[in-house]
């Protein structure tokens, strides 16, 4: 009897999955529907894939000339570049130097031992007329310079920030001790704290 009960459980078995299939059309229809439209969404896929790759490529090759520099030229003649180098040609920028006398100071130790700090710098002036001016207030800039520099601390002349914070100061007082005269940069020859 047991062997009766199983192959029923199975004929029922059989007889529902047949019904299924009938339910949905058959095995055949729903192979040949699947395949059509997967076949349509992997080549939809496949498409807008090579497009992306493709549009990709472009972009990434534009910017790559235009960052190594490839695209100046094009860039140059489409923009009319030409004729603002040409102006830029024409007038060349005439640089002096004028050097002041060599500051030897006391630095501020806070009641240790005395520290002296030498320094030499050059200035940087835009025009030759400029010097007269310079030469005219020499003893402002020197008393500016020296009243600035006793207060300093040498942690303050530690590293590069804190000669980049000299400069900047160095120049404000410059400035305004020549003006209107334009003083471009101040300029270190000799630094030496003893």
């Amino acid at each position: 009897m047991s062997g009766l009960s199983f192959h029923r459980v199975q004929s029922m078995a059989d007889d529902e999955a047949e019904e299924d299939l009938e339910a949905d059309g058959g095995e055949d229809g729903d192979e040949e529907e699947g395949g059509e439209s997967s076949k349509k969404q992997g080549g939809k896929k496949k498409l807008l894939l090579f497009v992306a790759l493709a549009l990709f490529l472009v972009v990434g090759g534009a910017a790559a000339a235009y960052f190594t520099g490839l695209l100046e030229p094009l860039i140059a003649m489409l923009g009319g570049a030409d004729e603002t180098a040409a102006e830029e040609t024409t007038d060349p920028v005439e640089v002096v130097f004028f050097d002041l006398p060599e500051i030897l100071v006391n630095l501020n130790t806070g009641r240790r031992k005395s520290t002296f700090l030498k320094i030499r710098v050059s200035l940087e002036l835009e025009n030759a007329e400029d010097v007269a001016r310079i030469e005219a207030v020499m003893p402002r800039i020197i008393d500016n310079f020296q009243v600035y520099l006793r207060e300093l601390r040498v942690e303050d002349l530690k590293g590069s920030a804190g000669m980049y914070r000299l400069r900047e100061e160095l120049l404000t007082r410059v400035t305004l001790a020549v003006a209107p005269s334009k003083v471009s940069d101040v300029l270190f020859k000799e630094m030496l704290v003893q």
